[in-house]
């Protein structure tokens, strides 16, 4: 049976009453610490009337307020409560696992993530390459700062003088040849992480094992958790280290995204 004709056009107009709102709340979110009603007419080519009609009906309900001091409007409460509420069910290893599923796939080695945990690592999660030889991590494991790609993808946002506050607390213990356990070396080291996105773990932590990592980020912009690729050396060789901190810094920032987390400016 097919719906009444002013049915059909009263729904069409609910649904972009809806779509407005949203964008009204959008464009505001996006100009903190607030809009004029001319500037969000203006952001979304809507007429004053429509405008304010849209602003009134969203403050009703606390999604915007007014700053009469100001002569702005802002995101109200209720936004807030409502973000908050994605924000407290989220979890971080359901939504990163199809990404990492898909970059083992395109990739052929083993995806893992991690968070950290005072100066330590911990791996919350991983998926195993299918190749016969490969990287094994029990979620639970921990792995030092200073020499683990996920470690120093972690250790590489913090300030110097929180690095040096761990060097001091923990030292820089050597697990190979490769270890680095000079501070100067290791400040130099993640300079160069920060500049790529990613930071690398060259047969430091094992023998034959390498890894690169990058960060997933929270909704403030503060890590998260890390990302990484490892795999055999025999496989993942020095000019495929760039080609894989490419990749795993796209799906770092993938997964901050689908946290709905803010990569860092």
């Amino acid at each position: 049976m097919t719906a009444p004709k002013s049915s059909v056009q009263n729904r069409s107009g609910q649904v972009q009453s809806l779509t407005r709102a949203l964008n009204v709340l959008n464009v505001i979110a996006e100009n903190a610490p607030g809009m004029t009603l001319t500037g969000i007419s203006r952001a979304l080519g809507l007429a004053p009337s429509t405008t304010h009609r849209l602003l009134t009906t969203l403050q009703e309900e606390r999604y915007v307020q007014y700053d009469r001091d100001a002569s702005h409007w802002q995101i109200g409460m209720q936004a807030f409560v409502t973000g908050n509420g994605f924000l407290s069910s989220r979890d971080l290893v359901s939504v990163a696992r199809p990404f990492m599923r898909r970059m083992m796939e395109e990739n052929g080695e083993t995806v893992n993530l991690a968070i950290s945990e005072g100066d330590d690592v911990i791996y919350m999660a991983q998926v195993e390459s299918r190749e016969m030889m490969r990287v094994y991590s029990k979620p639970g494991n921990r792995v030092p700062l200073h020499c683990s790609g996920v470690g120093k993808a972690i250790l590489m946002l913090m300030t110097d003088q929180d690095i040096e506050r761990i060097v001091e607390d923990r030292g820089l213990m050597r697990l190979t040849d490769k270890t680095i356990t000079a501070l100067p070396q290791l400040k130099s080291e993640l300079s160069r992480s920060r500049k790529q996105g990613f930071a690398l773990d060259d047969e430091e932590h094992a023998i034959g094992l390498r890894c690169v990592a990058s960060v997933i980020f929270d909704e403030f912009s503060e890590p998260m958790a890390a990302l990484s690729i490892s795999g055999p050396a025999a496989r993942i060789s020095t000019d495929r280290l760039q080609e894989l901190g490419q990749i795993v810094l796209q799906f770092s920032r993938d997964i901050t995204a689908a946290l709905g987390g803010k990569f860092p400016a």
